[in-house]
Formats: C-alpha cells, sequence, structure tokens
C-alpha cells in the first residue's frame, strides 16, 4: 500500500477557521443540539462525543455527586456520566469503541457468553461493581433475590410478579402485528418514493411549562419532557420530579435539585422514587451502550455513587415494584447454601422492554429451529445449479432447516442473493432484506427482484405485505447485514413468521454490532442452535485482502498497485482535517474519475479537532459553502438524516420551506420538521463508523487522530475499512495504535441473554 497521497495532489493549504451565520454556527462544527443517534465520548477523544450504541452527546466526565450531607446537590449544566458508568464511555456498536483496550471476553469472538466473560477487566462498559471474588459470601441483596428466585422455584411467589426464567419450551408464536393495509406487493425505492414525513412531537402544556418553571428547569425543555412522558407529563412529574430523567439530557444532579424545588424538606437521597428513576435510568443508559441487562452489583454500585443511603433496601424495593426484573444465570443443580461449589449463580437485572423482546426473540427462533421444514420443490435440483459451491451449500441448509445463520464478506453476499432467487424460481414467495437502501441496491446489482429494506419490510412501505393472520406472506427470508439488528428489530421481525417460514440471517461477524441493545447475530452463532454456512468466497482486491487481514487480527501490508489503498501519515489533527479536505475535494475524484465529494469520509467520533463536525465543516466551506439558510443547511449539502436511533439514511439538501428541510435520499423525497432538524439532520460528508456500517461508497477515506486511538477496536477498523468499493485512504495519526487496536482489542462485550434463552430450547446443531 502507498504512503503517498494519489497522484497530483496539491500541497496542503492552510484551512479557513468555522463560520457562523445567522441563525448560529453551521452544523459540523460545534453545536448545542445533536441529532439523534450521537454518542458518548470515549475518555481520551478529545473529550467530545464520540460514538456509542445508539447514544447521545455527552460532556466531559465526572459529574458533581450529592453532598457530604446526603442531600442531592443541583448542578446547572452538569455533565455526563462519570467515567465507569453504562453509558458514559462509548462501545463498539454505534460505533463508539472502548476507551480502554479490552481483553479476555472479546478473545472468544461470537462465543462466551457475556454475563460470564465480561467485566472486572477496566474497560469502558458498564461496570460491574462486584468486588468480591467468586466463591465467597454473597451480598445482602445477592441473599434477597436468591432467596427471591427460591420462592419463585416453590411456588410461593408468581413469577410475574419480579422474575422470569428461561423457558424449557418454545412458545407458540404470538399474534403478529396487525396486517398492513392492503396493497400490491413492492420493492425498491417505488416503495418509499412518496414524500415521507417525520412525526409531530407532542406538544408541551402550559402545565408542563408551569411546573418546569416551579422547579427552576429552563422552559426549552419542555418538548424534550413532554415527547418523553406525553400528554400528562405535568402531572406525572408533580407526582414524581424524578421522571425529569426520562429526558436523556438530565443528568441526575439537575433531577435532584428539581426534585427539592418542588417536594422542599421532604425530598432526600433516600426517596424510593429517586432510586426507582435512577434505576431505570441506569439500565436505559447501559441500553445505550449495547446491554440487555446487567449483573446486580452494577446496578448497587451505581445507587451507591448517588448516595443512595441503603443502597441493597432500595434495590429490593425497586424490584418489588415489579419495574425491573431479574433473571438468574448460572447452573441449574446448584445449591444455594453450596457457596463454593461450582460456577456462581448471577443475577441479572433488565428493564421488561428489553428483557420481553429477547425473550420473544428467543421463543420466536426456537419456534423456527423446532418446526419441520413443510415439503417443498426441488432443493437438490436449485444446489446443484448455484452459482459457486457456498451458495450450494447455503441452498441445501435451507432446503433442510427453518433457521439457518449465512457468514462471509461483501462478496458473499452473492450467496444469499442466489438462494432468494432460486426460491422464487420455484414458485416460493422470497424476499431479501437489507439494513439500508444501499445494501437493498446492492442485492438488486445481484439480481434480486425482491429486494427491501428491513424497516420498509416491518412498516409495510416495502414487501410482501401480511396475510389474514398478521404474518409476512412469504416463505423464505434472507436478512443481511444481521450484525445490525437489535433485540427489538429483531423479535418483531421473527414474531412477524408463519410457522414454516425459513429465515436466514447473514452478515459479517466482524463488523460493528447494532446500535440498539443486544447482540444478536453473535448471539445465534455462539448458541449453535442451527446450521452455520460459512462463506469461502473472499473479497477480492487489496481492500479486501487488507480487511481480510483484519479480520483475523493482523494488519498486513498489502500490494496496491493501482493505488487502491493509500496511508496519509499527519502529527496533528488540524493537518488530518486539512489533508482529507483535499483527499475528498481534489484528489481521490482526479485519480479514480469519481465526483467531487463523493467518497465518504469516516472517523471515530463526532467531537473533538478532527470529529465528524469539525470535518464537515470544513467540507462544506470547500465543497458547497453557503450561508446556511435554514439552521446551517443549504441547497446541495450532503447530510445524514437520523430518523432513528442507529440508522443513518445519507441524503442531500433540496431546499427548504414552512414545513420543514426537504432531503433528496437515494431517489426518496423526505420532509423533515422544522423543530425535528436539529436532533435528526447534520452534514454528512463524514460519519461515524457505525452510522457507515451497511453502506458502501465508490471511495472512503478513514481519519484516525491522533486522539483517537482509545476508540479504535478490531471491529471499528474492519468497518471502517471495508467501507470503500474502489478506494481507501487512511489519514494515520494514531501510528502504533491502530496495529495494536487490531490485534489486541477485538470487540466490546455486552451482557445480553439470548444465547442462554436458545440454548435453554434448542439442541446444538450437528458441525
Amino acid at each position: 500500500m502507498s504512503t503517498d497521497r494519489p497522484t497530483g495532489e496539491a500541497e496542503p493549504e492552510p484551512l479557513r477557521g468555522e463560520r457562523s451565520n445567522g441563525e448560529g454556527t453551521v452544523p459540523g462544527a460545534a453545536s448545542a443540539t445533536a441529532p439523534a443517534g450521537a454518542e458518548p465520548a470515549p475518555a481520551g477523544v478529545s473529550g467530545d462525543d464520540a460514538e456509542s450504541p445508539g447514544g447521545e452527546p455527552t460532556g466531559t466526565p465526572g459529574s458533581a455527586e450529592a453532598g457530604p450531607d446526603g442531600g442531592p446537590t443541583a448542578v446547572a449544566g452538569a455533565g455526563s456520566e462519570p467515567q465507569g458508568s453504562a453509558a458514559g464511555t462509548a462501545d463498539d456498536a454505534a460505533g463508539g469503541e472502548p476507551s480502554t483496550p479490552s481483553r479476555g471476553p472479546a478473545e472468544h469472538p461470537g462465543g462466551e457468553r457475556t454475563a460470564r466473560d465480561s467485566g472486572g477487566d477496566g474497560s469502558a462498559d458498564a461496570p460491574r461493581g462486584d468486588g468480591a471474588p467468586a466463591g465467597k459470601a454473597r451480598s445482602a441483596v445477592a441473599e434477597a433475590l436468591a432467596a427471591a428466585v427460591r420462592a419463585v422455584e416453590s411456588g410461593e411467589r408468581d413469577a410475574a410478579s419480579f422474575f422470569n426464567e428461561p423457558k424449557a419450551k418454545p412458545a407458540a408464536r404470538r399474534p403478529a402485528p396487525a396486517p398492513a393495509a392492503a396493497g400490491p406487493a413492492v420493492a425498491g425505492p417505488a416503495a418509499v418514493a412518496r414524500p415521507v414525513r417525520a412525526a409531530a412531537p407532542v406538544a408541551p402544556s402550559a402545565g408542563l411549562t408551569e411546573v418546569l418553571a416551579a422547579g427552576g428547569a429552563p422552559e426549552a425543555l419542555a418538548g424534550q419532557v413532554a415527547e418523553a412522558l406525553g400528554e400528562h407529563a405535568a402531572e406525572e412529574l408533580r407526582e414524581d420530579p424524578w421522571r425529569l430523567l426520562a429526558v436523556p439530557a438530565v443528568q441526575p444532579e439537575q433531577a435532584d435539585g428539581f426534585a427539592r424545588a418542588l417536594l422542599g424538606d421532604a425530598c432526600g437521597p433516600g426517596d424510593e422514587r429517586r432510586a426507582r428513576a435512577l434505576v431505570a435510568r441506569f439500565l436505559e443508559r447501559a441500553a445505550l451502550a449495547g446491554h440487555t441487562v446487567l449483573e446486580s452489583p452494577a446496578v448497587l454500585a451505581e445507587l451507591s455513587r448517588r448516595s443512595v443511603p441503603d443502597p441493597e433496601a432500595a434495590l429490593r424495593d425497586v424490584l418489588a415494584e415489579g419495574t425491573v426484573l431479574v433473571f438468574r444465570e448460572g447452573p441449574e443443580d446448584e445449591r444455594e447454601d453450596e457457596e463454593d461449589a461450582g460456577e456462581p449463580v448471577r443475577l441479572l437485572l433488565g428493564l421488561d422492554r428489553y428483557a420481553m423482546a429477547e425473550e420473544s426473540l428467543a421463543d420466536g427462533l426456537a419456534r423456527l429451529v423446532n418446526a419441520a421444514p413443510e415439503p417443498g420443490p426441488d432443493w437438490a435440483a436449485a444446489a446443484e445449479a448455484a452459482p459457486s459451491p457456498s451458495a450450494a451449500e447455503l441452498i441445501r441448509a435451507v432446503a433442510a432447516a427453518g433457521l439457518v445463520t449465512h457468514s462471509g464478506g461483501e462478496a458473499a453476499r452473492a450467496e444469499p442473493a442466489a438462494l432468494v432467487t432460486a426460491a422464487a424460481g420455484m414458485g416460493l414467495r422470497a424476499w431479501a432484506a437489507a439494513h439500508t437502501e444501499d445494501g437493498r441496491r446492492r442485492l438488486t446489482e445481484l439480481g434480486v427482484a425482491d429486494a427491501v429494506t428491513v424497516a420498509g419490510l416491518l412498516s409495510g412501505q416495502e414487501g410482501p405485505g401480511r396475510d389474514a393472520d398478521g404474518a409476512l406472506a412469504l416463505d423464505v427470508l434472507a436478512v443481511l447485514d444481521a450484525p445490525q439488528l437489535d433485540v427489538e428489530t429483531a423479535a418483531l421481525l421473527v414474531e412477524s413468521l408463519a410457522d414454516g417460514t425459513r429465515l436466514v440471517l447473514s452478515g459479517d461477524p466482524g463488523v460493528l454490532w447494532s446500535a440498539g441493545p443486544g447482540r444478536v447475530f453473535a448471539d445465534v452463532l455462539a448458541a449453535r442452535a442451527c446450521p452455520a454456512v460459512v462463506s469461502r468466497t473472499p473479497d477480492p482486491g487489496p481492500i479486501g485482502e487488507l480487511v481480510s487481514g483484519i479480520g483475523v487480527g493482523e494488519l498486513n501490508q498489502v500490494a496496491a498497485p493501482g493505488k487502491e489503498v493509500v496511508i496519509v501519515p499527519v502529527r496533528e489533527p488540524a493537518e488530518a482535517v486539512h489533508r482529507t479536505v483535499q483527499l475528498v475535494a481534489d484528489s481521490v475524484p482526479r485519480a479514480f474519475g469519481i465526483e467531487p465529494g463523493a467518497a465518504q469520509v469516516i472517523t471515530p467520533g463526532h467531537g473533538g479537532p478532527a470529529g465528524t463536525r469539525a470535518l464537515n465543516a470544513a467540507l462544506k466551506e470547500r465543497l458547497n459553502p453557503g450561508p446556511g439558510r435554514f439552521g446551517g443547511f443549504d441547497p446541495g449539502d450532503r447530510v445524514a438524516y437520523v430518523p432513528a436511533p442507529g440508522r443513518m439514511v445519507p441524503g442531500t439538501v433540496v431546499s427548504a420551506d414552512a414545513e420543514g428541510l426537504r432531503l433528496d435520499c437515494g431517489g426518496a423525497p423526505v420532509v423533515v420538521p422544522r423543530e425535528r432538524v436539529g436532533d435528526e439532520v447534520r452534514h454528512g460528508w463524514a460519519v461515524t463508523a457505525h452510522q457507515a456500517a451497511g453502506t458502501r461508497w465508490p471511495a472512503a477515506v478513514v481519519v484516525l487522530p491522533g486522539d483517537a486511538a482509545p476508540a479504535l477496536t478490531r471491529s471499528w477498523v474492519y468497518t471502517a475499512f471495508s467501507r470503500g468499493e474502489r478506494h481507501l485512504s487512511v489519514v494515520q495519526g494514531v501510528e502504533q495504535a491502530l496495529p495494536r487496536a487490531v490485534a489486541e482489542v477485538p470487540a466490546k462485550e455486552r451482557t445480553t441473554r439470548l444465547r442462554p434463552l436458545l440454548e435453554a430450547q434448542t439442541r446444538p446443531a450437528d458441525g
């Protein structure tokens, strides 16, 4: 690979400074409002917001604690989570990677369950708070929770009150979502060509504004509170002021001050409402980091850190109310009084939203696994006619099983495409679904006529529609980009499949996990619950060779005679920004015959001197300068539209009017209301790796400033480096931190339950 700039690159020129306009700083530079999907910063990345799963921007770690008298201390404009909290640091799944290199659990790719392996390594994951060595006496709350387990098992208490365990057998399929309105089956852009408008926000009431003022909260917060709590937000806050923590931007110290203003002397750090809100917030923040559950010591540590006088009693009260579910994981035959015998029972806590989604997903997958495939057409003939040995193997596996996993890189996408085409040729209703519109486009180029996006399929805007029972009207479904499925999306998808449907989960195990909670694809692979087909089709060319090496922990030099891979060394962030602008605007377009600005810039975080904001500001200045007539945007600006956390849609600004900002997103017109532009749209010449997952561009420029080193993992590098089809430039300022991350930091683990739930309901697949 070359360490030169592409032929003809101009010498560096001084960067011009950031602009401002009549409506404030141009988005892409630092702004007060970050869009949905912005992420908390890993320690060491410029002290600003880098990527983390589905997260939100946070400030400098280290917010104030309660005062020495035990009373809550309000902190105006308090920063984000202190280091060590569940979401105060970044995780790999949303592109943010560990702030501290993590060994141990990540050494077992796709393998050992997180609940057993993770924690105790100083990683930036959710804190364990468990200082007791394995085998020692449990704390009072652990004993109480263990007693709760025994009570359920003996029949003394109803499990529905607070406790759920993996079921021995899969449940029957639950009723699928209501059928979409009748209409023709559609695939591709025609399904989304009509204008799309984001849902209007809940309007704050006068009563809400009044209660916020009484508590000393700014009126500007009213919209976010109304959206989080609904039309009865005012009543809820009067009854429980700590409900203010339902707004992601509100810190516990701020909620404490708000509560003290409303409650006066009745406010105290031991208030059960405060503990309930703190636990819920902690688990929600853990979900942003990708966890579906946390170990009980982690929650106790958070309550203690927040100066709750008796954390164990407070947690018992929270569990008794049923707002948090508790699960036991460990040997089924372990006796509770044998503390030193065998592996200890671990008690996991989770919000019902994610716990129920994970159980529903496990039930649905087990239903597909355990269902006998219906007799069908001549699958053997289809396998014989397959275009490659791996495609033939996949077809044979699908013929015999209701659930199959398929692993491989970009070239391997041709194999599920061949499966769907073959199944359709046999008269079956076969469809393929991708994570992004670009993924759908690539499937169409592989000859798949019925290709959709997962979001479009579930919404009914794309795909075959639903039958009278509400199930998707199909016989075979291949889901590509499966690592991007979070537990809630996956559960909804699987529950929408009728008995007898064949499901293929296909993806590249090396890429970043989903923005939402869970690690669905990795857990299904680790559970060995179904046949697993591993493609033998390598990705071609120098980029394919480079990325393949990264996947096994090796950063190799590759021959790139056509400058397919170029390394651009830099010494400081300002130089990284400058060289990036040169590459995108001039060097790469001239060398590869693409439009200026068509190369996608990818960097670890949003903040800092070489994050997406700084890069987007510099790229806008060069590629599409303008006054930013609508919230910093001008017609022709390239944008990243984030309609939901973890789902980024590339687009271009067309115009703006009273209705909002009008975008062209791959041929589909989208209207983003004015009040949502600041939350859902940012400039998109530069994005994070997780935002880029599932999409490929003609060329990619990966920017690694020196302060990005703590954010790097193998999965982050693998994802970023594999986004370019014809060219990859690496603006390299992290020196040896790059090969070290590839070799030593595979990924951040997540605490989930899907693997043991699947193992309890299925038999290991052969091989």
